[in-house]
């Protein structure tokens, strides 16, 4: 039987209000991606991540970002290498510390596109991570769309993992279509579910051109905070079943 991971940003609590319907998400995916304080979250909104995971069995991994709240994590920085690993090393200690029993990490917004381009990025966030791999005793994955990140992981050591988006429009390059452009987002569910059973069946992605690209991916993601989240993320999860994919974590 075929079978992907079918991932969500959870947790994203932004002034103590969720800016997702997690109860309902935490339903349907088998990974989470959850929020740590960067661009939203806080230790109540982890805890709560991690009792709904159990209760779901779902995955828990850490999605930490910028520390950019007023931004949703979505604004580039420029902090310097150390300061950017000092608060990724934060974020992460603080996920654990809320009882996560973290199997993957993946970057969020701003964070997530720079790993992919700049090196001097990756390779911070990488070690990051392999300094948390040797705490926990184990090598966690790295989640990303690939380019220098996949790289700077496996240069110490560390797994990575592929996705692709559901929700999010690409560009012919691969790349996603920037936010504030159009075609950058998608909220049909039957359209988002089709390109759900595509990915896990072909590796094939339709571009915001009509070309259709390879996007070999572990793990398809729906991003929460999303007006159409759970009726996308439903709709998708029904679609794979009928299609006879298993939706499980890869971690």
């Amino acid at each position: 039987m075929a079978a992907i991971d079918l991932n969500a940003d959870l947790g994203e609590t932004v002034d103590g209000v969720p800016t997702a319907d997690d109860d309902a998400m935490f339903a349907v995916v088998s990974s989470a991606s959850v929020a740590c304080g960067g661009h939203a979250g806080d230790e109540a909104s982890m805890r709560a991540s991690v009792v709904r995971a159990a209760r779901h069995g779902v995955a828990v991994g850490a999605h930490p970002s910028y520390p950019d709240a007023a931004g949703f994590g979505r604004t580039s920085s420029t902090m310097s290498g150390r300061e950017l690993r000092a608060t990724l090393d934060a974020q992460l200690a603080a996920l654990a510390e809320a009882g996560g029993a973290i199997r993957y990490v993946k970057p969020h917004g701003a964070l997530y596109h720079a790993v992919t381009a700049d090196e001097a990025t990756a390779r911070v966030v990488a070690s990051a991570v392999r300094a948390l791999s040797d705490d926990i005793g184990g090598d966690l994955p790295l989640l990303g769309l690939g380019g220098v990140g996949e790289r700077c992981a496996r240069d110490v050591g560390l797994p990575f993992v592929r996705e692709a988006f559901l929700d999010r429009g690409y560009l012919p390059d691969g790349s996603l279509v920037p936010r504030r452009e159009p075609g950058a987002l998608l909220d049909d569910p039957d359209r988002v579910a089709r390109r759900a059973v595509r990915l896990a069946t072909d590796g094939r992605v339709e571009t915001v051109e009509g070309t259709v690209i390879v996007a070999d991916a572990a793990s398809l993601c729906v991003h929460g905070d999303s007006p159409a989240a759970v009726a996308m993320a439903r709709a998708v999860r029904a679609a794979l079943d009928a299609a006879g994919i298993e939706v499980r974590a890869p971690w």
